[in-house]
């Protein structure tokens, strides 16, 4: 199954990073990549770093298990349903980009303003991508549950939770103000009906 999650990684990463770049690209002449900032040491900084670590493990885990580290579980059906749940993702991330429009992005630029996007993926989650992209996560952990994914998972988990709680919320409240906090209070944040403010 190692394989297999090489190739649905591969996949995820070029639709969701290039395909959609490319679309942004052509629809509004900017990339959306605003890149990863903040300080060293500062929790934006920390979230870009803990992301750039999850993409980096999410190949090795795989590599790992081709090169002999062995799973945590014996569990046979494990990696089958991951492989569904990990394709679920990658279609979901899809979906949820292709739902902001033309306010995609990477990363915040405090200087530039877009339109809020409340429609779509956005009617379900807040924040529908990085919740596809843990959905995708957790699937290419199961095709391949050794430690390393394990631990890719978790720096994925981290850095979204300090992206969107200390760089992205913030933005978005400052950016749109009441219509931004009368939002927050109707959708959950990751998951339907959770952590609504």
């Amino acid at each position: 199954m190692p394989i297999a999650a090489l190739v649905v990684y591969l996949v995820w990463f070029l639709l969701t990073f290039g395909l959609r770049t490319l679309i942004q690209w052509r629809r509004t002449g900017s990339s959306g990549f605003k890149g990863l900032g903040g300080r060293p040491g500062s929790l934006e900084w920390i979230a870009g770093v803990l992301f750039t670590v999850a993409l980096l493990v999410g190949v090795a885990g795989p590599v790992a298990d081709l090169a002999g580290l062995g799973p945590l579980t014996d569990a046979d059906w494990l990696p089958w349903v991951g492989l569904v749940v990990a394709a679920l993702g990658v279609g979901l991330t899809l979906a949820a980009q292709i739902s902001m429009g033309d306010s995609w992005r990477i990363g915040v630029d405090e200087q530039e303003r877009t339109e809020m996007v409340t429609d779509g993926a956005f009617v379900i989650v807040r924040n529908p991508i990085f919740s596809a992209m843990v959905v995708t996560a957790v699937g290419l952990t199961a095709m391949v549950p050794n430690v390393v994914s394990v631990i890719g998972l978790v720096a994925l988990i981290v850095a979204l939770e300090l992206q969107v709680r200390f760089v992205e919320e913030p933005y978005l409240a400052t950016v749109h103000g009441e219509p931004y906090d009368q939002y927050r209070k109707q959708v959950g944040r990751f998951v339907p009906r959770w952590a609504r403010a």
